[in-house]
């Protein structure tokens, strides 16, 4: 779960949030994701940015107000 504050919802916290999805990301599957765009001739940043994206849905936010 992450805790948030609503009053502190800045993009810099957005871009924190985003980046330890991105880490998170990299850790469970970056091996994985890299194989895969080698092998298509994708750019492995922007996929991971994607996958990202796509796992900040799996968080439970709890908003403090």
């Amino acid at each position: 779960m992450i805790y948030l504050n609503y009053s502190n919802l800045n993009e810099e916290t957005q871009t924190q949030l985003l980046e330890n999805s991105k880490m998170e990301i990299q850790e469970r599957f970056g091996d994985d994701i890299r194989r895969y765009a080698d092998e298509n001739h994708i750019d492995f940043e922007k996929m991971l940015e994607e996958e990202a994206q796509r796992n900040l849905y799996n968080y439970d936010f709890i908003f403090n107000m």
